[in-house]
């Protein structure tokens, strides 16, 4: 690969998501603009150019197969197409071979998939994007998944989560390499978080159970869903079901692998969250609206849900605009 400095393969392939790919390229670039050594080089099969998913077409600077010398770090970008990337052995063949040749490996939302199908991530706890999480500990059992976090570093393997998250990272690879110093120069010139707040559950919608084909436990549900703020006591549930408190429980733990007062808490939070989202309404009335009572409870239910408090959350999802007053 020619030149001197912290070589930085980043695979890609055709249907790889583009922000997967520049995200982590732009950090590493910003990086060296500010004293970093790195030296990223883009690794298709065979050398080809690609087209991403988006049908924009890249080029590449080497094929996999010629690479030949340690690198610093590998890095996976992941793609809408999860099964056709899993199941694509000359590529699976490559990450696994350069795998070993790696000081570290990384990568971005779904190309734990592609890690995960090579057998490097066994073993190893890892994260990808919040939708993709169950599907990924079902199909590979002997991953410890954490579908909440940023992103995850278990020994030489460091996993992301969504799309973006490749940009976080990227600023955590440049932490350990160079210093906090020079990764938050980096956030601020690329005007994003050095630690984004919270975890990946502020993006996801949480609150979708499969159809119940059990009657009395259906009728909870849909009452808890219509009515957040009701009545929605184990005593209030269980007679509107038309079992016993026991039962209810039973149910609760036997289809949706929860408690019913999580339940009704994830359905008030979800209410919370939409509110905030549409409308100017006082914390109070949303507190109110949503079940949670008090500002002070919906606040303690964010921070522990979500890791961020209400007003932060309304103000980082209710608009992309520049926050200035309209006339």
């Amino acid at each position: 690969m020619g030149r001197a400095g912290r070589a930085v393969v980043v695979v890609v392939y055709d249907g790889v998501r583009l922000l997967d790919v520049t995200g982590p390229l732009e950090v590493f670039t910003v990086a060296n603009e500010h004293g970093a050594d790195y030296r990223p080089v883009l690794a298709s099969p065979g050398g080809r150019d690609i087209v991403t998913s988006g049908g924009f077409r890249m080029g590449a600077d080497v094929a996999m197969e010629d690479l030949d010398e340690s690198v610093h770090v590998l890095l996976v970008p992941g793609s809408p197409d999860v099964a056709a990337t899993a199941a694509d052995q000359p590529l699976l063949e490559q990450v696994r071979r350069l795998s070993h040749k790696a000081e570290q490996v990384a990568s971005v939302c779904a190309g734990a998939f592609v890690l995960a199908a090579a057998g490097l991530l066994d073993g190893h706890r890892a994260a990808t994007h919040w939708d993709l999480a169950e599907r990924l500990a079902h199909d590979y059992p002997k991953i410890n998944v954490d579908g909440d976090a940023i992103f995850v570093r278990d020994g030489k393997v460091v996993t992301s989560a969504g799309i973006s998250s490749g940009i976080d990272l990227t600023l955590g690879l440049v932490e350990a390499d160079h210093g906090a110093d020079l990764a938050r120069t980096v956030a601020k010139h690329l005007v994003v978080f050095m630690q984004r707040p919270g975890g990946q559950s502020q993006f996801s919608v949480r609150l979708n159970p499969p159809a119940q084909r059990c009657e009395p436990l259906r009728t909870a549900l849909d009452a808890v869903i219509l009515d957040p703020a009701g009545d929605h006591s184990l005593e209030a549930m269980a007679e509107r079901a038309g079992v016993s408190v026991r039962q209810l429980t039973r149910l609760f733990r036997q289809e949706l692998d929860t408690t019913p007062a999580r339940y009704v808490e994830q359905a008030r939070m979800e209410r919370a969250k939409n509110l905030l989202e549409t409308g100017d309404q006082p914390l109070d009335v949303v507190a109110r609206r949503s079940g949670f009572g008090s500002p002070e409870t919906m606040r303690r239910a964010f921070v522990r849900e979500l890791g961020v408090p209400p007003v932060a959350y309304r103000a980082r999802f209710r608009t992309t605009g520049d926050g200035c007053p309209t006339s």
